[in-house]
């Protein structure tokens, strides 16, 4: 091969890796897009030019580099006012602020202390940051050497070659929590039908899933919101035909934290039960405060959601008006969620044994079916998805909305919503394990087959709009 040819062949594979590497980070910015909200604050370590950062339009953006040049070509192309470059080494930053999303993209590869770079990333954080951390997989590095040996991959410089478990067992030393892992990207080019369907589908199925040339995991901060006794709580409790269980639930339900309200939401009964609530908290003397209302449409999720917006409460909770999810279980959820040990408590009945007439063999199946799909589809470990106690933060809650307001009213339930909202907020979802009791009072409001068709087609909803999620070609 003559000079000529030799560079006309240099160049040629240099414009090959620069399209496929193009691809490869219009991928990653996807990626990042389905789970950084805009209008957040972010801090990318590592920002090179700052494209990445760009691309997820904050409301303030920071972008840290130790390349004086990397960071002149950041400022070169995005002047925009709600981002800011800067130089500095990771290590022995400083930070004045904490911000909403941590991002560092492709950068522990080439770091020389991986621990400190986290440590000092905790400083930057407050209880509900979120660091994602893209990284490249470890089986992949044979294929990675043959294609830089073939120009089709730019020369890369040596790397630490991190497993999934040396990730987060780092991440735990350094004072966080994982809460997902995945590896992403099958098809790392941009390839019609193909990228797709490699990189929605394939690469979230079993064996197939740890193939993907990009390990994504998203951490919090191992720290308590605070002291339980400075926080308000709110007990929802939603009431339908349970006149018998109105008085037994003011009486039950412990007090949490400084203050506990109880918020009656009556759903359309045939019995007295409206009836009933009024006399009660007419009766009651106690230190609680007690409200009511009429919910305006049906189903649990209109009477939930009306109850939250009545909560003057820090912390909100969900107790069945049927109390065979025993309110004297509430002060283990409140608990978790004040030390910071979760960010959604979940109800599990599936954990203690149960009373005989507390759950039909059919309910059984069908919550254990559902709760397995539902941790597939959530990225989370849940065994329970359907029982009515759960709680969260009415700030989280107030986030919540927003993100799953695209969803409209897929759900007559709330528990989909709750639990959808809060995979999307990458907020940490713990069972918290419930005594499962008998009715003492009239009738399940739950029909098996009716219910079990519309509980499949909110599955299939979770997997469209949270599981395959995307890419941007």
């Amino acid at each position: 091969m003559d000079k000529a040819a030799h560079f006309d062949w240099v160049a040629d594979h240099d414009s090959k890796a620069r399209a496929l590497q193009s691809s490869f980070h219009r991928q990653l910015q996807q990626l990042l897009k389905n789970r950084v909200q805009e209008n957040t604050t972010i801090l990318e370590i590592g920002c090179g030019r700052g494209d990445l950062l760009a691309s997820l339009n904050p409301k303030r953006g920071l972008g840290i580099d130790f390349s004086n040049s990397m960071i002149d070509q950041a400022r070169s192309r995005h002047s925009d006012e709600t981002l800011e470059f800067k130089v500095s080494d990771i290590h022995q930053h400083s930070p004045d602020e904490a911000f909403d999303h941590i991002i560092l993209d492709y950068l522990i590869g080439y770091d020389d202390d991986i621990q400190v770079c986290f440590q000092q990333a905790l400083k930057s954080a407050h209880p509900r940051t979120r660091l994602h951390i893209l990284s490249l997989n470890a089986v992949w590095s044979p294929l990675i050497k043959l294609g830089e040996a073939m120009g089709l991959v730019m020369k890369q410089p040596p790397s630490n070659w991190l497993s999934t478990k040396d990730i987060l067992n780092l991440l735990e030393l350094s004072g966080w929590e994982v809460i997902s892992r995945s590896s992403e990207q099958l098809l790392p080019f941009n390839i019609p039908l193909l990228s797709s369907l490699f990189n929605r589908f394939l690469v979230r199925l079993p064996l197939i899933r740890h193939w993907g040339i990009s390990l994504f995991i998203t951490a919090r901060p191992q720290r308590s919101i605070g002291r339980s006794w400075d926080y308000k709580c709110s007990v929802i409790v939603p009431a339908r035909n349970e006149s018998g269980n109105i008085k037994p639930a003011i009486d039950r339900i412990p007090n949490l934290g400084k203050e506990t309200e109880i918020i009656f939401i009556e759903g359309n009964s045939t019995d007295d039960t409206w009836d009933t609530i009024q006399k009660e908290a007419a009766a009651y003397s106690g230190k609680r405060k007690i409200k009511f209302a009429k919910q305006p449409g049906k189903g649990k999720w209109d009477a939930v959601r009306l109850g939250f917006e009545m909560a003057t409460g820090d912390v909100l909770v969900i107790q069945d008006g049927d109390l065979t999810a025993p309110p004297e279980d509430l002060p283990k959820f409140f608990e978790a969620i004040c030390d910071g040990r979760c960010e959604f408590a979940n109800g599990s009945r599936l954990v203690y044994p149960m009373e005989s007439k507390a759950m039909r063999f059919l309910n059984l199946l069908g919550n254990k079916f559902f709760a397995a799909t539902l941790s597939f589809v959530l990225g989370q470990d849940i065994k329970d998805s359907l029982c009515g106690t759960k709680m969260m933060l009415r700030t989280d809650y107030e986030r919540l909305l927003k993100r799953i307001e695209s969803f409209g009213d897929f759900d007559p339930f709330g528990d989909f919503n709750l639990l959808f909202g809060s995979s999307l907020l990458q907020l940490r979802i713990r069972d918290i394990p419930v005594r499962y009791k008998d009715r003492t009072y009239g009738d399940t409001n739950i029909s098996r087959f009716r219910h079990g068709l519309i509980l499949l087609k909110m599955v299939w909803f979770g997997l469209r709009k949270i599981k395959f999620q995307g890419y941007s070609k």
